[in-house]
């Protein structure tokens, strides 16, 4: 087995699944505002390294997805924010895409940018610690939605852009989301998501990409935000497994699953009934930002140098959604936070 092959099972294997702290200046700005908390550099770097600090880190958090500020900084004992994550035993990860941006000849829809350079910048990533990256491409669903267009390009930068996270001995993170946003049913979003997936791995395979060292991190099948109909746990891990069999090579070592904008709980509860039918060998694991993060972010907001509140927080959804990847979690258990 390869280091990367090593690397894809090491992150999402053990009941551990990956945190998703790269949100752009911009994003945790947002985020930072919401809780009325000043974003600074400084109280970024503070909020990321009560996080990468906690106990939960070690049980259940193989990778860390880190952004361009935070992989450069140094945390208050001196160590550099990777050093932090891998002496939890997790690994260091880094966003590399430069963002979604107008797709020329269908400007309803996005495409995402940052090849050019990339190269050069996955040297210098490689250098600082990071083992493994991610790219996100987004889709839109309407009665237009997405295009050939749109599914091609996005799917050809995906292979591109794993081709040389590969050449750089690192481990690429594929992301094509599927957004939640819109009226269409669950039956839509599955037939959508298939279409992505199957272009997405042609594309893979024409650029020489060894599946066995990368992790996919799809969307759950599940109905559109605005949709009337509402569907249920068990249709939508049905749904999301019977989409992932017929759509994803079976070298594929694992699948983190994105929580694009379910709540804490839904993720949890989601992820926990599809590994409950889980009868494939793919790992069926998460790769959460807001749903790991949100509830502690807000008792960060109260009082931010109250990091053991904070980290208490942290430790239970990173511990609630270890147990989903192997069909343990309950609602009885969701209630009990302890240390």
């Amino acid at each position: 087995m390869s280091e990367i092959e090593k690397i894809a099972k090491q992150i999402v294997e053990k009941d551990k699944g990956i945190l998703a702290a790269d949100e752009s200046t911009g994003t945790m700005t947002k985020r930072l505002s919401s809780v009325n908390v000043e974003s600074t550099a400084q109280n970024r770097l503070k909020f990321r390294e009560t996080l990468f600090s906690s106990e939960g880190m070690k049980n259940y958090i193989g990778g860390v997805i880190l952004y361009d500020e935070t992989i450069k900084q140094k945390t208050s004992s001196g160590k550099t924010i990777p050093e932090l994550i891998k002496s939890s035993g997790s690994v260091p990860g880094i966003k590399v895409d430069t963002g979604a941006k107008k797709l020329a000849g269908s400007t309803d829809e996005k495409v995402t940018e940052g090849l050019d350079g990339l190269r050069e910048r996955l040297a210098e990533y490689f250098k600082l610690g990071a083992r493994f990256t991610k790219w996100r491409a987004v889709y839109n669903i309407s009665e237009k939605y997405p295009s050939e267009l749109a599914i091609k390009s996005n799917a050809h930068a995906l292979a591109r852009y794993a081709a040389l996270v590969q050449e750089a001995k690192m481990v690429p993170i594929v992301e094509p989301e599927v957004l939640m946003d819109g009226e269409h049913n669950i039956n839509k979003c599955y037939e959508v998501t298939a279409k992505v997936l199957k272009e997405c791995y042609k594309e893979l395979n024409l650029h020489n990409v060894n599946l066995k060292g990368t992790i996919l991190k799809p969307n759950m099948i599940l109905p559109g935000n605005k949709s009337k109909d509402k569907s249920n746990t068990a249709e939508i891990a049905k749904m999301t497994l019977k989409c992932l069999k017929e759509n994803v090579p079976s070298d594929v070592p694992g699948i983190a699953f994105l929580s694009g904008g379910q709540t804490e709980i839904e993720a949890t509860q989601n992820l926990n009934e599809i590994n409950k039918i889980n009868d494939t060998n793919f790992i069926m694991s998460f790769s959460y930002g807001r749903a790991l993060q949100q509830s502690a972010l807000k008792n960060w907001a109260k009082n931010i140098k109250d990091t053991s509140n904070t980290q208490k927080i942290f430790n239970h959804r990173s511990k609630m959604n270890g147990l989903s990847t192997s069909a343990k979690w309950s609602m009885d258990l969701e209630k009990q936070i302890t240390a």
